[in-house]
Parts: C-alpha cells; structure tokens; sequence
C-alpha cells in the first residue's frame, strides 16, 4: 500500500501546495487531451515526477495491481461487439487511450502521496480552502489516508487465516463473500473504535497544524501547474 515515507527528495522539500496544484494541472491535462502525442510527453512528466519523489516504478504497480487489471480488460471489453465484426477496433484503442491517462495520473498521485505527510495534505487543502468546506475536506483526506491502509491490513489478514485453515479449497464465490462479510463487520468495528477515540481526544475541527511556506523550488513548480491547467484549454 503507498504511503508517506520520509526522505531528502526533492519532492519531500516542496510544498504541499504546489504538489497539488501540479497533480490536478496534469489530471485536467490529461483528461482534456487523450490524444497519443499529448499522452507521450505526460508520460515523460509521468516518470520526472517518481523519479524527483525517489518512488520505485515496481513497487507502485505492484500498489496498483487491482487497479491496473480493471483498466487492462476495459479495452477488451469495450471492443467487444454482439454482432459482426464482433470486435470494434477503434472502441478499443478510445478506451485503451482512456485507461493510459488514468494510469499516468496514478502514477503521479503516487509520487504525492509517498513525499507528503498527512498532516501537510490536510493544512494544504485547510488553507487553500477557507471555512467550514476546506475543514471538512481537509478531516477526510486525513482519515482516508490512516484508515485506508488499516482496513487493507484487516482484509490480508482475513484472507491469510482463510488460508492457513484450508479455505483456498472453497470455492471462489464462498470465499469472496466470506471475505466480504468479514471486511464489512471489521470496518463497522474499525468506525466504532475511531468515533470513541475522537471523542476521548477532544477531536477538534481546527487543530493546531504544520506552518507551510513557499520556497525557491516552489516556484518552478507552480508556474508548471498553470501551463498543464492552461494546456487544458488548447
């Protein structure tokens, strides 16, 4: 699962704002320009942005392993046809277009992801955001990125001790809704248990959070943000 790792890249110095800024200048890129020449050179910033965030391309497909099969069979199955010629070529390549770009943004959320704390992303959206909206926005991303990986941990687990009492001799339908069910009741327990634990902690909606502050290297960065929001437009 891809979390924050410490570190001295260059991506790890940068402010959390510019890191965002540049994530959705290139997601709307990206999104307004499906065409193979404009996803080559989003690919070449794909692989500049892991490469500044030190983020192993391995590692991060293996992160995405499900993801990365749904959007392999998707031009698959949007080529497929119920009549003649059975196959729609051009469905296909449109559709393996699309599943390029949202993998590319992938990659790029990754290398935020593995060079920005909690905390930074939560005063980045709080200060970005004014009032009640960017509070709120701010308190989910948070508990996204500490509860996510916990309710991945709970589901290896289920399936490691379906495992180790023979359960891979189950059928494929047995152990995916047991698997299911286990999850669901291991997620309502995990809320529970987080509901109480705010409340022991006198959870606040405003928290004392990290000072941020543009540097030097910020700047680059977010004049790079623009020209991908711009890009959008042409």
């Amino acid at each position: 699962m891809l979390t924050y790792e410490p570190g001295e890249s260059l991506a790890h110095r940068l402010d959390p704002r510019s890191k965002l800024a540049v994530q959705m200048g290139f997601a709307a890129t990206a999104l307004a320009h499906p065409t193979p020449r404009a996803l080559l050179a989003l690919s070449g910033l794909a692989v500049v942005a892991m490469a500044v965030a030190r983020v192993s391309f391995r590692r991060t497909l293996v992160a995405y392993r499900v993801a990365l099969f749904v959007l392999a069979i998707a031009p698959l199955l949007a080529g497929i046809t119920l009549g003649a010629p059975w196959f729609d070529r051009s469905a296909a390549v449109a559709s393996g277009l699309a599943s390029y770009r949202v993998l590319l943004i992938l990659l790029v959320s990754a290398a935020y992801v593995r060079s920005t704390p909690v905390r930074d992303s939560r005063a980045a959206i709080q200060r970005t955001i004014p009032g009640k909206p960017g509070q709120l926005l701010g308190v989910g991303v948070g508990l996204v990125f500490r509860f996510l990986p916990v309710l991945r941990g709970d589901l290896r687990t289920i399936r490691d001790a379906m495992a180790a009492r023979l359960g891979t001799e189950r059928g494929a339908v047995d152990r995916a809704s047991t698997i299911g069910i286990l999850g669901i009741t291991r997620t309502f327990d995990r809320a529970d248990r987080l509901s109480l634990a705010l409340q022991a902690r006198c959870f606040a909606w405003n928290p004392t959070l990290p000072s941020l502050s543009f540097s030097r290297i910020d700047y680059p960065v977010l004049a790079l943000a623009v020209a991908l929001a711009l890009s959008a437009f042409y």
